[in-house]
């Protein structure tokens, strides 16, 4: 299959392919301004004051921007997906076949989550049209026909669903707030119990967290590495502060952090399409990388390079299937699990990159040609003891934000293991460069100049 065609799956993103970086960024911005956001600036609203509250998404917005932006630049420069790109950021072929087998599983839930989600908001809404996993059966397969099409054809939903989304939302909450004085609501005390700036910090770095991990995802279609920047600066900001600081002055206006049942209810059929555009846009990215991970999981487990439009289109029926028949109720404990997982990946990823830079002389050797390089290590088995450790750190604490807590010490450990010689790979494996992008052929690196496993 053509290369562009599967959305480059297994292969570096051509030049000629890179977009815009607004579009991009309207992406971005669709993921961060879900209903979910809403929720969390709900939750933060209950109970901390509205300049608090601010402080807070303050914080971890940056705290999400600065992750976001140094992975998306690796993504950019090397035009590869998070779990692809593993290979060479200190993971090897095991490693990032783990990685991608987390983000397809992790992610898979979620959007089976999401679907459920939106299917309950919708029985709300219309109660006795349809039972909840006939809707939970239109939301899933609406979604995974939009992903089929790739990258263009999520683009073309961000473009839709992203204007609608905003002109909505804003419609419900001038709606809602025209009830009160805007002076009182800011300035009033927080409706629940009080919580400190820094566990509201947490909550919003916590809420994007996976997103920032494979964020290379979406970067690898950016054209420069200050694209990478202005677009999430701009989507994760306007995303962060927009929905979040209104769910915020919401949960004070109505003394509940029940915010989104309170819109919608409220609105009627402008509430049935907020919940229907605030589902799509963020869903689509779940199941988008998803499939992703999982192709990179099939190439190096079972050497079979499984065609992404159809890997989406099994992962999405069978995402639906679940939402349908209410497993995922019960898989929520393990989803969080598996969160824990994912910063180390990318404290791992940066450290090896910027650092260490064990294999980075492959992949510069490699990128002018848009080819993976040659070969990659088997496996890196200090990695593994990295990411295991630094999980179970992020999964067992309690105090402050765990997730940044697990990244920093992931990528600590993996410097210092660099600087004391134990980041070797053990096993050579050659890279299937059978379809180049460009129709060049492999580019032979001359290993006698690299580092030996």
């Amino acid at each position: 299959m053509d290369a562009a065609h599967d959305d480059y799956a297994l292969g570096r993103v051509a030049r000629n392919d890179r977009r815009h970086w607004f579009g991009i960024a309207v992406q971005r911005f669709g993921q961060v301004s879900a209903l979910s956001q809403f929720l969390l600036g709900a939750a933060l609203g209950y109970g901390l004051g509205f300049w608090d509250a601010a402080l807070a998404f303050l914080l971890g917005s940056i705290l999400l921007e600065v992750i976001t932006c140094i992975i998306g630049v690796i993504g950019q420069r090397e035009g590869m997906q998070t779990a692809l790109l593993a290979r060479w950021t200190g993971f090897g072929e095991v490693g990032s076949s783990l990685v991608g087998l987390a983000i397809g599983i992790s992610l898979i839930g979620w959007f089976g989550i999401q679907s459920g989600i939106s299917a309950e908001s919708l029985d709300s809404l219309m109660p006795g049209l349809l039972p909840v996993w006939a809707w939970s059966v239109l939301a899933g397969l609406a979604v995974t026909a939009i992903v089929a099409f790739g990258f263009q054809g999520m683009q073309w939903l961000a473009n839709v669903t992203v204007p609608l989304f905003l002109v909505l939302v804003g419609w419900s909450i001038l709606s809602e707030l025209s009830r009160h004085s805007l002076a009182e609501l800011i300035s009033s005390p927080p409706p629940g119990e009080p919580m400190s700036v820094f566990a509201g910090a947490a909550l919003v770095a916590g809420g994007f967290i996976v997103g920032a991990i494979v964020t290379a995802d979406m970067t690898r279609f950016n054209r420069s590495g200050a694209d990478v920047v202005k677009q999430t600066v701009v989507g994760i900001t306007l995303g962060e502060f927009v929905i979040g600081m209104a769910g915020v002055l919401l949960a004070h206006a109505a003394g509940t952090d029940n915010i989104v049942a309170i819109v919608t209810s409220s609105v009627g059929v402008v509430g049935l399409l907020i919940v229907l555009t605030g589902t799509l846009k963020i869903n689509d990215w779940n199941l988008y990388s998803s499939a992703l991970g999982l192709v990179n999981f099939s190439s190096t487990t079972f050497d079979r390079a499984l065609p992404r439009r159809g890997t989406t289109i099994v992962l999405g029926v069978v995402g639906t299937a679940l939402a349908a028949v209410g497993i995922l109720q019960s898989f929520t404990d393990f989803l969080i699990v598996l969160g824990a997982a994912f910063p180390p990946i990318a404290g791992i990823m940066i450290a090896e990159y910027f650092i260490v830079r064990r294999w980075r002389p492959e992949l510069d050797a490699t990128r002018d040609e848009e080819l993976l390089p040659p070969t990659a290590p088997r496996w890196v088995p200090v990695t593994l003891v990295i990411w295991l450790v630094s999980s179970v750190v992020g999964y067992l604490l309690t105090w402050g934000i765990p997730s940044v807590t697990s990244l920093v010490l992931s990528m600590v450990l993996y410097a210092v293991a660099g600087k004391l010689g134990l980041v070797r790979g053990v096993g050579v494996v050659p890279t299937d460069n059978d379809i180049p992008v460009g129709g060049a052929p492999p580019v032979a690196v001359d290993h006698a100049q690299l580092p030996t496993d």
